[in-house]
């Protein structure tokens, strides 16, 4: 059986990482620009809380200069785990991004709220500002309060999966 082309992008992270249980890599549209440009990716609300911790990027440029941004070998994985280091979250120049959790559901959670929060940061940043995020304090707290509400969002996505929805 031929491995799936990025398996390195989650191998690394699991190695990296051994109590993450779930990795979700996106290629969602509003994540991207914040990998593109020197603007932060924030926690502007309480479901994108654990972004608290920080997005940072990798840029794939830095491990290999030609390249086409896919995670194709081990070096690649293991220079894409480093830049998440302890965050929740990844975001790959021009790729997307990625988010890790305890399990399938909070990792799903966090894919679909990473998406969520970067396209209201983005329509924050068209309003009058400065924008006023959640702070580091506010995060943990939101972060550890959701954690006991994800089964809620997780069952009502997989019906909705189930539906074809």
């Amino acid at each position: 059986v031929v491995p799936p082309m990025e398996f390195h992008l989650h191998t690394e992270i699991y190695r990296a990482r051994p109590e993450v249980m779930a990795v979700v890599h996106s290629h969602s549209p509003s994540s991207i620009p914040f990998g593109t440009t020197r603007t932060k990716l924030r926690p502007i609300y309480h479901m994108g809380a654990f972004l608290w911790s920080g997005a940072p990027v990798y840029d794939i440029r830095r491990t290999i200069e030609k390249n086409d941004l896919l995670i194709r070998d081990r070096p690649l994985g293991a220079a894409l785990a480093k830049t998440l280091g302890s965050c929740a979250c990844v975001l790959m120049r021009g790729h997307g991004m990625t988010v890790v959790g305890d399990g399938v559901p909070e990792a799903v959670y966090r894919a679909i709220y990473t998406e969520m929060n970067a396209r209201l940061q983005l329509q924050a940043g068209q309003l009058e500002g400065p924008i006023e995020f959640l702070s580091d304090e506010e995060g943990r707290r939101s972060t550890a309060a959701n954690r006991g509400t994800l089964e809620r969002p997780w069952e009502l996505w997989k019906k909705q999966a189930l539906r074809g929805k």
